[in-house]
């Protein structure tokens, strides 16, 4: 009897790629291997200065091939399907004859960035709100923000007309590598990517195209697009061992399959904090969201799959806070004339803030602003001699952090949803014991923890 066949699902993230492997068994699907690389992809932007937040794609994309030539050949060669997911909101520019070099490596043909641009992330803030604000007005159920791919458009159209001209193709960065893959033509995306992007209508699945080229938008770099879950096309070359012609799925929403991997009930809330966080719940069957954005709500409804709604606030401010915290920390140190490890100033931090149970601090943590509210950033107060202890502030830190997702998407409202349970997810809750006491005492649900390869594994489940 043949070895049953896997699924390959894979996350490129904002700080590493994930990659697991799913076969099924009488009990369903199980997670086989997995493997996770950091990718160390941030780069600086000379246009965009210090507002740009890009990533090097050939980092992005070498971190893929070692996480796959990590996993066992012998289970990469029954590779049947293969699901994606990634960052949303971000764009990549290629040329379609020349966005990739197929090469042998170790484990079989992978292919490398030829013609690619930098990827410019969902943290970009070189859209200043002064400049979204001459843009026209998207017809769109979503605010338009820094950092979606069409802002990112229009602000190289405004500053740098020349660097678009480089480029026929555009994408977000699992865009790109589905098109690799499967060697598209034109590069398709899935209705929850284009929702990311700004100016696409998401009732009618289609761009705002006639908005769009009365102010000179480039429309032909605007992907086709496609239902999340349907096929993108077939490998066009064996890849690390995956066989050649093996399903690829469209790309999705690495928000949309974390979820996925882990909400069966509607009465579950999924809470992620990983680089950001999210506070999300299921809308009900037929929910349709408003034409127009309300701009100061927190919540935000993402497409989700089979023509659902997910509720969401998608907060900014996650483990990032947490780490320019440590970063904080271990520059104050290096001026006094120390050397302190990033690593262990986390270890230490979070050990000194669970031997204080609570601080009277108050911090509103949100450095890098909201979408909603981008011009509001971090505030300290209620400053007391007894409360400064690193354990003490720590501890306000990570109860801030989950407060203000708490603010944006109310326990009121979710006990008016109908929720009856927490699902805790990503990173920074995974590693951080103290954010998983705060969610616990702010919530009054009770609240169960997953594992930190849920958009790689709900890829390869959509599959």
């Amino acid at each position: 009897r043949p070895a049953p066949a896997c699924v390959l699902g894979i996350d490129l993230g904002t700080t590493s790629v994930k990659a697991a492997l799913l076969v099924g068994t009488e009990q369903g699907q199980e997670v086989a291997e997995s493997c996770s690389r950091e990718t160390q992809a941030h780069t600086s932007s000379l246009e965009a200065g210090p507002q740009g937040m890009e990533q090097n794609v050939r980092r992005i994309i070498r971190a893929l091939n070692e996480c796959l030539a990590a996993l066992p050949q012998q289970q990469l060669q029954r590779v049947s399907h293969i699901g994606i997911s990634g960052q949303m909101h971000g764009i990549v520019f290629w040329k379609k004859d020349k966005g990739c070099k197929w090469t042998e490596c170790g484990t079989g043909p992978a292919f490398e960035p030829e013609e690619v641009s930098h990827l410019i992330t969902w943290q970009d803030g070189r859209c200043s709100p002064t400049f979204l604000s001459s843009l026209p007005l998207p017809q769109s159920h979503i605010s338009l923000a820094t950092g979606f791919g069409c802002a990112t458009v229009y602000w190289y159209l405004k500053k740098s007309p020349d660097f678009l001209k480089s480029y026929d193709a555009a994408g977000t960065i699992h865009d790109y590598v589905v098109a690799m893959l499967c060697d598209l033509k034109k590069p398709l995306m899935s209705v929850q990517n284009a929702a990311s992007w700004g100016y696409f209508n998401s009732r009618n699945k289609s761009w705002n195209t006639d908005i769009l080229k009365k102010s000179g938008f480039p429309v032909h770099l605007l992907p086709e697009v496609g239902d999340p879950g349907s096929i993108a096309g077939r490998t066009i070359c064996a890849w690390h061992g995956i066989p050649k012609g093996a399903i690829v799925g469209i790309a999705l929403g690495d928000f949309q399959c974390s979820v996925y991997s882990c909400l069966t009930e509607r009465t579950d809330a999924v809470l992620n904090i990983s680089t950001s966080a999210q506070l999300t719940i299921s809308m009900p069957p037929g929910f349709q969201p408003p034409e127009t954005p309300d701009p100061s709500s927190a919540v935000t409804y993402f497409p989700y799959f089979n023509g659902d709604y997910l509720a969401v606030a998608a907060s900014l401010n996650g483990g990032n806070v947490l780490a320019t915290f440590v970063d904080m920390v271990a520059r104050w140190t290096e001026e006094l004339g120390l050397q302190v490890q990033e690593s262990a100033i986390y270890t230490k931090i979070i050990k000194a803030a669970l031997a204080q149970n609570d601080s009277k601090l108050s911090v509103h943590p949100t450095i890098f602003g909201e979408r909603h509210i981008p011009e509001q950033l971090a505030s300290v107060s209620n400053i007391a001699v007894s409360d400064l202890s690193l354990g003490h502030v720590t501890r306000a830190l990570c109860h801030g952090i989950v407060e203000n997702l708490c603010s944006m998407l109310s326990v009121q409202r979710l006990m008016e949803t109908g929720v009856r349970r927490i699902l805790g997810s990503g990173s920074a809750l995974a590693r951080n014991e103290v954010l998983r006491q705060e969610v616990e005492r702010i919530f009054p649900f009770p609240v169960v923890y997953g594992k930190d390869v849920d958009a790689a594994v709900g890829a390869a489940m959509v599959m």
